[in-house]
């Protein structure tokens, strides 16, 4: 049975003083058991957060990484390296807003996927469409297509140490959630396209929902046969929603 995983990401998010006041809002939750959570900080506040968290359960993941294992002459960025020194056990590959603000493309999240496996840490591999491609019924195309980069030039297998995030872009920020059905679909292509290479690796694979993931709306996406969990953006700054959130998902 696949474990639930919350992740909470901050995004570009957070002061010293903040985050101090939010992980102490963390550390006092009753989070549950049989659920995993991690939360992505800032890159200035991954080490705030790490020593923040020593003795509790949940773990520390980075937003974002360079796209070779190894330290060098790359000015601004973080080698997977560096991130597996600094604690980390996660690092969001292929956010949507990297894809569509920063231009990453799919060669560019695959050589980020690759290394953060070299390293030893787990990717979570984010796809999505966008309102457009969702209105011109090319989500499963869009989404596939972003799947399949990485199993080409990785091979199925690469998925045995990964997540997978379905992030519908149009539900990004903008307080609109896909309804468990509409997010349901989705994952279960996730899980088929995977299942058509291997259905044992199919089967294990976590796959989150993330598309503006609150409290309130939970346990009924979370309750749907093929989502297992959720990659959570602006509900995950507040200790009380996001632990709500945590234990919906233990439910």
């Amino acid at each position: 049975m696949r474990r639930p995983l919350v992740a909470g990401n901050w995004k570009m998010h957070g002061t010293r003083a903040s985050v101090a006041e939010l992980i102490e809002g963390l550390c006092q939750q009753d989070l549950p058991a049989a659920v995993d959570v991690a939360v992505f900080p800032s890159s200035l506040h991954i080490a705030q957060a790490v020593e923040g968290l020593i003795g509790n359960a949940v773990k520390v993941g980075a937003q974002n990484c360079a796209a070779q294992l190894e330290q060098g002459a790359l000015t601004g960025e973080l080698a997977v390296s560096q991130l597996l020194d600094g604690g980390c056990e996660f690092v969001l590959v292929g956010h949507s807003e990297r894809r569509l603000i920063l231009g990453e493309s799919d060669e560019v999240v695959v050589r980020k996927f690759a290394a953060v496996q070299a390293a030893g840490l787990t990717p979570v591999l984010c796809v999505g469409e966008t309102r457009v491609q969702r209105e011109a019924n090319a989500t499963l195309g869009v989404v596939g297509g972003q799947l399949a980069a990485v199993i080409d030039a990785l091979s199925v297998d690469a998925l045995k140490n990964a997540v997978v995030a379905y992030e519908p872009v149009w539900a990004i920020g903008t307080g609109l959630t896909a309804t468990p059905e509409q997010a349901q679909e989705v994952h279960a292509a996730i899980r088929a396209q995977v299942a058509q290479l291997d259905a044992g690796v199919a089967s294990e694979l976590r796959i989150l929902y993330g598309g503006s993931v609150k409290a309130a709306s939970a346990a009924e996406l979370f309750g749907m046969r093929d989502i297992d969990g959720g990659l959570v953006g602006g509900a995950s700054l507040n200790a009380d929603e996001f632990g709500a959130i945590c234990r919906a998902a233990g439910n």
